[in-house]
């Protein structure tokens, strides 16, 4: 199943200059991908949001600024042409732990909350990926209360 996704990833995905597509990228590309959907979730994706993705990738996947905006783009490329979000949420279940992927929730409230204001379409987006994800739901709360507070 991972082979099919990364298939999928790597047909969609211009990878940089010199690094090579594998599980690593693919992991990265599915949670940017996810990151954009949840910015496009209220119909428009301000400066702010694509800052906070691209800081987001950046740090947690610590890489350059360049390969980060280069997976933002791409993600957002991917995110048009996407029908479902099963492929990266499947990819993700099968590659992180649940600390990885309720992290992956907390970018996705910190990308919620860039521009502001939390639009009711992102709220439900971040809970349906929090949901295929298989986090807790007390640790879906937890994640949007620590994010409120900041």
């Amino acid at each position: 199943m991972i082979t099919t996704i990364q298939t999928f990833l790597n047909k969609r995905l211009r990878p940089a200059r010199g690094y090579q597509a594998n599980s690593d990228e693919a992991l990265r590309s599915a949670t940017a991908v996810l990151l954009m959907e949840v910015a496009r979730a209220d119909m428009e994706i301000g400066d702010e949001e694509r800052d906070a993705i691209h800081r987001l990738i950046e740090a947690h996947y610590d890489v350059k600024s360049g390969q980060a905006q280069e997976l933002v783009a791409s993600a957002e490329q991917l995110a048009d042409d996407a029908t479902s979000l099963y492929p990266f949420t499947r990819l993700i279940n099968s590659e992180c732990s649940l600390g990885d992927r309720i992290s992956i929730v907390r970018m996705l409230w910190q990308v919620t909350y860039a521009d502001g204001h939390v639009d009711a379409h992102e709220e439900h987006l971040v809970r349906k990926v929090a949901d295929l994800l298989y986090v807790p739901h007390r640790e879906f709360i937890r994640t949007r209360l620590q994010q409120g507070e900041t």
